[in-house]
């Protein structure tokens, strides 16, 4: 294969216009390892074309950096596109940090500086982790991230144990029944086992409301935000998660809620199981891989949903594809606690589903994830203290 095809295969992968053969041969060159050597030299002109990016000036400096990106540890990074999942290693993680524009070894400064401060705070800022409040039925509040492991109260019947980022109830007796609310900030998660074994996992700026123990013909329990739920089952008494206004009523399965405030529509995602969402007189029976989606007082079923995707915030990641910049913004905003402004209302809207599909590990540094969506959504961004100013 000669040189110029090598390059066009590369700005293609660099511009995401590759067909799916063409990226199938571009990935297997990598795998392969039949780039043409000069691709380094061809690499560099590529970032000396940039105006945010330079080539480290030290030859010997050049080399290693080059060699520890390229080097058979790098780590497996997947590409995601309409035809499925390909993933790879070695030079085109190289090719991938490039494309994100992730400055881990090639550095220049803003055009407009920052405050160290501002940089320390905010563009540096990593995943907060497991963080969250708990008020219990007597108003008291405790701060899960600095209680110890072990037993933090008696209520009732039920006792409250924290376990290494994990909280869980256990019922002696259900004679009474009281209530606790645990919450996440912004850049917090928290996992929680009720009494009846079922698990809720809370996403960031989210809360539960919930009771120490169940008694009556439901199980009933309060969301707001965003959660994951695996629910234990009982036929003979449902569980039913009530999030503005709605019900979700279940019996025992695995699904997806979410329902910030901020975003434009309610949506119920079906892993395992079945569901009924009620919304007034509106009705919709769930199956596996089917969301329900509640927007301007209308319910709209969709199937074949990716529900990994659904559920990446989950496992550590963020999932960006046919999404729109508010969205993306939105989900950042909450994660890395900080506030957004729009210079360009219109674009917020702009949908990013045929330039944008990403899985980026939330404990990814925030600038990081603004140079790669920079590139991607051609917009720009500026950081003063903890707000965000995106400009089109």
């Amino acid at each position: 294969m000669t040189r110029k095809s090598q390059e066009e295969l590369i700005e293609g992968f660099l511009h995401n216009n590759l067909s799916d053969e063409e990226l199938v041969n571009f990935l297997t060159l990598l795998k392969e390892d039949k780039i043409d050597p000069q691709l380094r030299e061809y690499v560099d002109r590529l970032f000396a074309a940039s105006a945010d990016a330079r080539p480290v000036s030290d030859e010997a400096e050049r080399e290693s950096v080059f060699e520890q990106i390229v080097g058979t540890e790098a780590p497996v990074v997947p590409i995601r596109r309409r035809a499925g999942v390909y993933w790879m290693t070695g030079i085109a993680a190289a090719m991938l940090l490039l494309v994100a524009g992730v400055w881990l070894y090639w550095k220049k400064p803003v055009e407009k500086p920052m405050s160290e401060k501002a940089v320390v705070s905010v563009a540096q800022v990593k995943q907060k982790g497991n963080k969250a409040t708990l008020k219990l039925a007597d108003g008291t509040v405790v701060a899960l991230d600095d209680a110890k492991n072990g037993e933090l109260a008696k209520q009732g019947g039920s006792k409250v144990i924290k376990i290494d980022g994990k909280l869980a109830y256990s019922a002696s007796s259900v004679d009474e029944v009281l209530y606790n609310t645990i919450s996440t900030p912004r850049g917090g998660q928290y996992q929680v086992e009720l009494a009846d074994g079922t698990i809720v996992w809370l996403n960031a700026a989210s809360s539960l409301h919930f009771p120490t123990a169940f008694k009556g013909k439901e199980r009933s329990v309060e969301i707001t935000g965003e959660a994951y739920l695996e629910v234990a089952k009982n036929k003979d008494k449902p569980f039913v998660v009530v999030v503005n206004g709605s019900r979700i009523e279940v019996l025992g399965t695995s699904f997806n809620v979410s329902a910030y405030a901020d975003e434009r529509q309610l949506t119920t995602t079906l892993l395992e199981g079945s569901v009924k969402f009620v919304n007034g007189d509106n009705e919709t029976l769930l199956a596996p891989g089917q969301q329900s989606r509640l927007s301007n007082g209308r319910v709209k079923r969709v199937d074949n949903v990716d529900v990994n995707a659904v559920i990446a915030w989950k496992n550590g990641m963020f999932h960006f594809e046919n999404a729109t910049i508010e969205t993306i913004m939105n989900q950042l905003a909450r994660w890395y606690d900080v506030d957004l402004v729009y210079e360009d209302g219109g674009f917020q809207n702009k949908r990013m589903g045929d330039v944008l599909h990403a899985d980026i590990p939330r404990d990814t540094k925030l600038d990081d994830v603004l140079k790669a969506l920079e590139i991607a959504c051609k917009a720009k961004f500026q950081i003063e203290d903890k707000k965000i100013i995106i400009k089109h």
